[in-house]
């Protein structure tokens, strides 16, 4: 396998500004050796985060940004509440540098005195916490990562990347029946709405590429807001507003895994000023995505918490066009977060024409799916998750939608690994590639829960859903006996699984023009140069 077949190049990466492509002596735009473990739910991640920060000691270094934060979501039980914890590091004189989205006004339902609450939480304990409002209008730092350096114990670094925030709802675990530190969102999740979730554990040089990534945000000379009136409520609060200087960044640390990994990510196109280390913005997820979906043969499996916009699913339904022999499985949630008069047919609309699309190119070869738990109440998925042809992984902040690839700030990691998997079919693509360890395993890991079935305790010669036809029968069965034993009024046992047929949401025509405008700015914005977005380019 060339990496090259499935990694962007320097160049491809379209952002000649960043210093990530540069960092090491060959000047490749990805890392070899490091060690990628997938930490599903956040009562995997969390708990794990805690032992890593009360491992830290004075001199350490801990990094993080994030979209939200809640001072008091506890990582694992009384006493562990994510604000008290990072202010202890900080108290132990470990080095603690955090970026938040500052966030739009809690009356709009967002998260501005929680991410307020939390820098000051880490402040009180002499770390720094700046609230980052460098994006388009409209905008957010979608980024969840934290980052820890150890200098005199270079084997604890760690970096923990992926799709769960440091705030209420994200503390479920596999039985899927919630967090019992809340936010309400659609009245169908219930008062503490189930939540599937991943995040990723990296350890190896790519550590020294996440930390590179957020080193750009934290330098970044462009004032924190351009707002006067954010001004004003910076100096009513006493915020810190200017970043201290960083310590130098520690040499990488060793190789120790199979897993290669390349960082991706998404920068606006600022309007007036924009970044320095990206002054156009950058586009790499969307542009890793369309690389990899042009070598897509067999299966894409999706865990997306959107999945719209026709122009992003354009690459997939390319594929799906291209290739007779290509299935796609997408799992997504039952129901928009948002069910008000006016948000849920903005968010229904782009669901619609993406799904249409997909279908027209894939008919049934394309198959959605919603999650429930045992007791009926439909599982929210937030996760970001790509698996192709059991070779390429990526699991970030980034959902399927333009908002994701070109108009918030993302992080996402693209992973192949150096381990090929023995069991059949050894190359589902057929190109020659191979199937990898890490792809197929997470693909797996997911797929059984989902199916309800036992994870084995060592693993098989042969699984029957590596292979890509049976996987899609084993899904879409497992949907078909559930969907029958509701229609049937519940009766009888229950058929294992949590997987629901998703169904096309329906909106009438006129519907579907009023609302059109509303979802293409304020749900689904493009934050792209006009030049790319009237070629529809990344």
């Amino acid at each position: 396998m060339e990496l090259t077949d499935w990694l962007l190049t320097p160049a491809e990466r379209g952002n000649g500004a960043t210093r990530l492509d540069g960092r090491r002596p060959d000047r490749t735009a990805w890392s070899h050796g490091n060690l990628v473990r997938p930490l599903i739910h956040g009562s995997t991640y969390f708990p794990a985060l805690l032992g890593a920060i009360r491992a830290q000691r004075a001199g350490d270094l801990l990094l993080f940004t994030d979209w939200r934060g809640d001072p008091d979501e506890r990582l694992d039980g009384p006493g562990t509440e994510i604000g008290r914890v990072l202010g202890e590091a900080a108290a132990r004189r470990v080095i603690v540098k955090g970026l938040l989205w500052r966030s739009h006004l809690d009356r709009f339902q967002f998260s501005e005195a929680e991410n307020r609450h939390l820098g000051e939480a880490v402040e009180a304990g002499g770390g720094e916490c700046l609230l980052d409002m460098r994006v388009r209008p409209g905008g957010s730092h979608h980024q969840k990562l934290v980052v820890l350096r150890h200098p005199d114990r270079p084997e604890l670094d760690v970096a923990f990347v992926g799709g769960i925030d440091l705030c209420h709802n994200r503390h479920d675990d596999a039985t899927h029946r919630g967090d019992s530190q809340s936010l309400p969102i659609a009245a169908a999740y219930g008062p503490h709405p189930p939540w599937h979730d991943i995040q990723l554990a990296i350890r190896g040089p790519a550590v020294g590429d996440i930390e590179a990534g957020f080193r750009e945000r934290w330098n970044d000379p462009a004032p924190l807001t351009r707002s006067p009136f954010v001004r004003l409520r910076e100096l009513a609060h006493g915020e810190d507003t200017h970043a201290d200087r960083l310590p130098p960044q520690a040499p990488d640390p060793a190789p120790c895994g199979t897993h290669t990994l390349q960082v991706l990510r998404t920068y606006p196109n600022r309007l007036l000023r924009g970044y320095d280390f990206a002054p156009d913005g950058e586009r790499s997820i969307a542009r890793g995505y369309r690389k990899a979906l042009r070598r897509a043969r067999a299966l894409i499996y999706l865990e997306d918490q959107y999945l719209w916009s026709p122009h992003v699913i354009e690459s997939f339904a390319e594929a799906l066009s291209a290739h007779p022999g290509l299935r796609l499985i997408a799992v997504i949630p039952s129901v928009p977060e948002q069910d008000g008069r006016l948000t849920l047919p903005m968010n229904l609309i782009g669901r619609i024409t993406a799904l249409d699309r997909l279908r027209r190119a894939g008919g049934g070869r394309v198959a959605v799916y919603g999650l429930e738990n045992h007791a009926g109440t439909p599982v929210y998925v937030h996760a970001k998750v790509c698996v192709i042809d059991d070779v390429w992984a990526s699991v970030g902040s980034d959902n399927i939608n333009l908002r994701s690839w070109t108009h918030d700030s993302e992080l996402t990691c693209a992973v192949l690994d150096e381990s090929t998997d023995p069991r059949e079919p050894r190359d589902p693509g057929g190109l020659g590639d191979g199937a990898r360890r890490f792809a197929r395993d997470l693909r797996l890991e997911l797929s059984r829960e989902h199916l309800d079935l036992t994870p084995p305790s060592t693993p098989p010669a042969s699984d029957p859903l590596c292979d890509p036809l049976k996987a899609f029968e084993a899904f879409a069965a497992g949907a078909a006996a559930l969907d029958a034993w509701h229609d049937n009024g519940r009766r009888g046992p229950r058929p294992p699984g949590r997987l629901r047929t998703y169904h096309r949401p329906r909106l009438s025509r006129t519907a579907m023009t009023l609302y059109a405008p509303l979802h293409r700015r304020l749900v689904d914005p493009d934050g792209r140069p006009f030049g790319l977005r009237r070629r529809n380019d990344y």
